[in-house]
């Protein structure tokens, strides 16, 4: 019987979490809002564009209106756009896990908060599109991690029981939202320290070595 494996994006397909966090943070300087990149971590990692920047409009004192948030989230994904193009690097091992898992014949979806747009340059300029059966990325769903409301999307649309689905991911509310959606989850340490993803079902640095049986599957 088919199985699903429900990838998050940013820090589990791309390694650019820190690409993110500068294009956040010159976004928000262009507005008078200071972000450090400890607080990007603490309390951005998991969040849309659109809720990082209604967050911090919120904490500012600033309009939070949606032509804001939108204009925000533009000028930001043009500087990320912009640093993917100049420089790419892929979550070590994840090309060759991707490509084994669709020649294994498991079904592929991304649940992301990130915009489609990214994740379409992304896949399209490592040659990993084919591969994806359903992308669930922000602008699909109208709450982002922790709410389950993603991977229950994705999961409905490979029309498979959460018994045959694994998540990975790499956040904290990535984690949060597989468990509200009643699904086993493996973590990365790619954005945070092992040592703080005990909750997971399992840890890895990276992919590298690893191949999608290792994953816990819960269906026996």
């Amino acid at each position: 019987m088919t199985c699903g494996i429900l990838f998050d994006f940013n820090g589990v397909i791309i390694d650019d979490e820190p690409q993110h966090c500068d294009a956040l943070t010159t976004t928000l300087a262009e507005y008078g809002y200071t972000l450090d990149r400890d607080t990007y971590y603490r309390d951005y990692l998991g969040f849309d564009d659109r809720e990082c920047f209604r967050f911090s409009f919120v904490r500012a004192g600033l309009p939070a209106d949606d032509a804001t948030l939108l204009q925000a989230v533009e000028r930001k994904s043009t500087h990320y756009e912009r640093s993917v193009r100049h420089s790419m690097r892929l979550v070590p091992g994840v090309s060759d896990f991707i490509e084994a898992a669709a020649l294994d014949g498991f079904q592929l979806a991304i649940v992301s908060a990130a915009l489609r747009r990214e994740i379409d340059l992304v896949l399209d300029l490592a040659g990993l599109r084919p591969h994806f059966a359903e992308i669930v990325a922000a602008e699909n769903v109208s709450a982002c991690k922790p709410d389950p409301e993603g991977y229950n999307r994705a999961r409905t649309s490979l029309a498979l029981q959460p018994s045959r689905c694994v998540v990975v991911e790499d956040s904290i509310p990535g984690l949060t939202a597989a468990r509200a959606a009643g699904l086993p989850c493996a973590m990365l340490a790619t954005s945070h320290p092992e040592s703080a993803l005990g909750e997971a079902d399992l840890v890895w640095r990276d992919f590298v070595g690893h191949e999608p049986a290792e994953l816990p599957w819960t269906h026996g």
